[in-house]
């Protein structure tokens, strides 16, 4: 049978109990129906066979028959000021009781509610199904939900997770008033000690510097693991893991322990840093492999040279708080580092015994490898504490990438948790007219439920453990995902649906434990009614300058913008606003290939863009008719602060008068992304010592806080 002889309208039925679409509408209002070959490849995916009529009635039957086969839903995850309606199937006639039980052992009643659902055969066995609802007011956190089915004579018990969440996060306290950041690419800000890298100390001296200058937070890169030997992928949006943090942001100088080394082991740590350290002082592509090789070096020495028993209790303390996690996680790292980052195939399965018995002989390296994120968790408390201390009230914010590297720590450690033979992307859009796929692995929706929504929980708590505030990177992403099988085109994808209730619900648990404001990258291609949605359960969205605009496509006044968002002139994906005004980015991506128009009429459109820019900055009284780069900057800037944006980000590229991206879409070693080191327009290296004396920035934030003082007088 040819993927031609399957049932379009089985299919459909299948997909959708799935959420797999079937048809979407594309960015140019056109209708799409989804290609019966993906709807088949991305239910295998799932471990579901569509590959014929008859296979799809029996999945069919199945879907449909698996909550029938458990006395409780696996996971359950309501609101705490509503009731929340749960179904339990149990022998027909049959007693049952079901209690919430929370996680210190307080018991609340689950009231059932009538339910009209007709009983049906299971296996030769009629069951019936029984509706409850988890009370209003439930304590916040991650519970049980017990239930005993009394039947014949014999008691039955079951228990599963309940996940309560907030319906909205509250973060009035942290946003009282108009709040300004500053985003900065924590690798490309060195100073003068960096090891050809920046890292937390540097993170920590802008979280001072700024907090200083009046600035509520600072936002990063994502500052996730990447491959633990070289080469490292410089991307920090394709990580090996989003949970632990990549080691080579330490500052060696600042473990404790460097402290009480002898002469001949501080001179180790010295003399592997010598030349590391003097690229800090050159405007040279950022280096990552030597930058770590070297640091490794040093590191190892710090870690040979032992801890005080009170040192190494609190090791051990952060290692159990972890589990089994970060005990995975270091096993392997220590797999890579002997074995190179393709592991053979026998070690491929985490569970397997070849996977054990290299747990035994690889100790000493799990030992290391975890000692590294306990070290990366303590330096990253301390930038926090410094920019808090500097008066932030949000302090370092970090970034949560959208996926993780096919051949990663969290692709072995969790498969059960991905689609295998699937990558994700998006479909054509204006900017990609081919559509992208980021060759990352999704997580499937159907097992992330079964996990009780573990790796999502385990990743939010760790990366916002020491943070003020997370920017969600692609945050369509827990509510759709656009699926590419292997082997065919972004094209010829299709959309996956999430449960986004869910998936939001414990994200907003997780930051309101951690005390922790939400952003969400919500640009490009959003359904209409998801940016309303993450608006009413507290978590704010995204708006660029550059990308707000009106139907006949003029710079938006600052009154439409939206109320609810984190407010910037532009993103790492641009080249930084002195760049970009003028038309730095036509002439890069001619030079790169990427222009699909004539490149006059690009640049006569950039042309364009640039002078309804200047037109509507001069309307508001913002700049002469001649005015300067640097005035031009600062009026942006200026003018994103006159929206009724709560928070306003500002990028330290932009700061220091950079023109060059960090990242152009569409490369990956033609252009050197992820790799571009702070300098201001003259291409003159700037550090982070230096950055209080820099008159372009002192200049930029005078003006940002000259006008936020106007906006509240």
């Amino acid at each position: 049978m040819t993927h031609g002889d399957v049932s379009r309208r089985l299919i459909r039925s299948l997909a959708d109990s799935y959420g797999v679409a079937t048809d979407f509408w594309d960015f140019d209002g056109n209708y799409r129906e989804i290609p019966v070959a993906t709807l088949i490849a991305v239910l295998k995916a799932m471990g579901v066979d569509a590959s014929t009529n008859q296979s799809i009635k029996h999945e069919l039957k199945i879907h449909t028959e698996r909550i029938w086969r458990r006395i409780l839903p696996s996971c359950t995850v309501a609101r705490n000021d509503r009731e929340t309606v749960f179904q339990v199937h149990i022998p027909h006639g049959a007693r049952v009781l079901v209690d919430a039980v929370t996680d210190d052992g307080a018991t609340f009643g689950v009231r059932q509610i009538e339910d009209f659902t007709e009983p049906r055969y299971i296996d030769g066995n009629l069951l019936g199904q029984a509706s409850f609802a988890v009370p209003e007011g439930m304590p916040l956190g991650y519970h049980k939900l017990k239930a005993r089915v009394e039947h014949n004579g014999k008691v039955a018990q079951a228990q599963a997770t309940l996940i309560v969440t907030p319906t909205r996060l509250n973060v009035s306290d942290k946003l009282a008033g108009r709040a300004w950041g500053m985003m900065a690419q924590l690798y490309s800000t060195r100073s003068r000690e960096s090891w050809g890298i920046g890292d937390t100390a540097d993170l920590a001296e802008m979280g001072s510097l700024f907090g200083d200058l009046g600035a509520d937070f600072l936002l990063v890169n994502p500052l996730h693991a990447a491959e633990p030997v070289e080469p490292m992928t410089p991307s920090p949006y394709l990580p090996v893991t989003r949970r632990f943090f990549n080691p080579i942001y330490i500052r060696p100088e600042d473990i404790r322990e460097v402290a009480y080394m002898s002469g001949p082991q501080r001179s180790l740590v010295t003399w592997a840093a010598e030349n590391v350290k003097k690229m800090s002082l050159e405007n040279h592509i950022i280096d990552r492999d030597s930058a770590w090789k070297a640091k490794r070096e040093a590191l190892e020495v710090i870690f040979a040279a032992g801890r005080s028993h009170m040192r190494q209790r609190d090791f051990e303390r952060f290692r159990e708080m972890e589990g089994e996690g970060l005990e995975d996680f270091a096993l392997w790292c220590a797999l890579v580092e002997k074995y190179g980052n393709n592991l053979p195939q026998h070690l491929q399965n985490v569970d397997s015994p070849y996977v054990a018995r290299e747990r035994r002989a690889l100790q000493e390296r799990i030992d290391f490898w975890a000692w590294l994120q306990w070290v990366m968790d303590e330096q990253l408390k301390r930038a926090q504490e410094e920019a808090r201390m500097a008066g932030m009230r949000i302090g370092i914010s970090h970034d949560l990438a959208v996926g993780v590297h096919p051949c990663g720590a969290d692709v072995w450690m969790l498969p059960d948790a991905f689609a295998q033979g699937i990558g994700v992307g998006a479909p054509p859009d204006m900017y990609n007219q081919q559509g992208q796929n980021w060759s990352q692995p999704p997580w499937r929706p159907d097992t992330l439920e079964e996990m009780d929504y573990a790796p999502l929980r385990d990743m939010a708590r760790t990366v916002m453990r020491h943070a003020g505030l997370l920017r969600v990177d692609h945050i369509m992403g827990l509510f759709r995902l656009w699926w590419i099988p292997d082997g065919m085109s972004p094209v010829e994808g299709t959309y996956v649906r999430y449960n986004h209730e869910a998936m939001v619900g414990v994200l907003l648990l997780e930051a309101h434990m951690a005390g922790v404001v939400v952003v969400g990258e919500d640009l490009g291609t959003v359904e209409p009614w998801v940016r309303e949605y993450l608006s009413e359960r507290g978590i704010f969205g995204t708006s660029v300058f550059w990308f707000e605009k009106d139907h006949a496509g003029w710079p938006k006044q600052p009154d439409d913008y939206r109320t609810d968002v984190l407010v910037s002139v532009d993103t790492h994906d641009l080249p930084p606003a002195a760049g970009y005004i003028a038309g730095e980015h036509v002439d890069l991506r001619e030079s790169l290939g990427l222009l699909v128009q004539p490149v006059e009429q690009m640049r006569e459109e950039a042309n364009e863009e640039r002078r309804r820019v200047e037109y509507r900055l001069r309307e508001h009284s913002l700049i002469e008719k001649d005015a300067s780069e640097r005035e031009i900057v600062e009026a942006l800037h200026r003018y994103v602060v006159r929206t009724r944006s709560p928070m306003i980000q500002v990028s330290l590229v932009n700061a220091v008068g950079e023109r060059r991206a960090q990242n152009q879409p569409g490369t990956d070693q033609e252009y050197p992304n992820w790799r571009i080191p702070l300098a201001d327009g003259t291409e003159q290296v700037v550090l982070v010592e230096d950055l209080a004396d820099n008159p372009r920035l002192v200049s930029l934030v005078n003006a940002l806080n000259d006008e936020i003082g106007s906006a509240q007088g």
